[in-house]
């Protein structure tokens, strides 16, 4: 690689690690799997960065690399995780507990649905990219996006605990 692509490439490291290593933490719900999954897609990135640079959306291109190798690692692993339901402690009722409380309960939500699901959801809503910019990341057509949205969204508002912590947020119990 040249001294200006390396330097562009590191550029855009800087840049954007923070942002991709967040959406990586949703699609996993891990932060250690978050920070595999952004160095190995950046280390892809890298290994083609004349191609990636070109592109008219980099971040864009490297995002379908991340999502692309989330998908790699349910293939490659088999082996099931199992989040516990709810932290040995129980909390306290101030605010600081209640929002741990509530992404807690998102992430353990987001890590029950199905990696295509999670996906949509993942860059839909929190990366707030269009349908038609979902489907350009993930490789599929626009209904498909809205299908996989739809039920996504279907599963999170049946969950459980999700439920229960956005009825004590609306409810004021705390």
């Amino acid at each position: 690689m040249q001294a200006e692509q390396e330097a562009q490439f590191q550029e855009f490291v800087r840049a954007r690690w923070s942002h991709l290593v967040r959406t990586a933490y949703l699609l996993t719900g891990d932060a250690h799997h978050a920070e595999d999954l952004t160095q190995t897609a950046l280390a892809k990135a890298y290994r083609s960065w004349r191609r990636v640079s070109r592109a008219d959306h980099p971040e864009a291109y490297v995002r379908r690399m991340l999502v692309s190798c989330n998908s790699d690692r349910f293939r490659k692993r088999r082996v099931a995780e199992s989040l516990t339901a709810a932290p040995p402690e129980v909390p306290g009722r101030d605010q600081g507990y209640a929002d741990v409380d509530e992404r807690g309960a998102l992430l353990d939500a987001l890590a029950r649905l199905p990696p295509k699901q999670r996906a949509v959801v993942v860059m839909r809503y929190w990366e707030d990219l269009s349908e038609s910019e979902v489907a350009e990341v993930l490789g599929c057509s626009t209904g498909t996006v809205k299908s996989q949205a739809s039920k996504g969204l279907a599963k999170l508002r049946a969950y459980p605990g999700l439920a229960r912590v956005t009825s004590s947020v609306r409810g004021g119990s705390r």
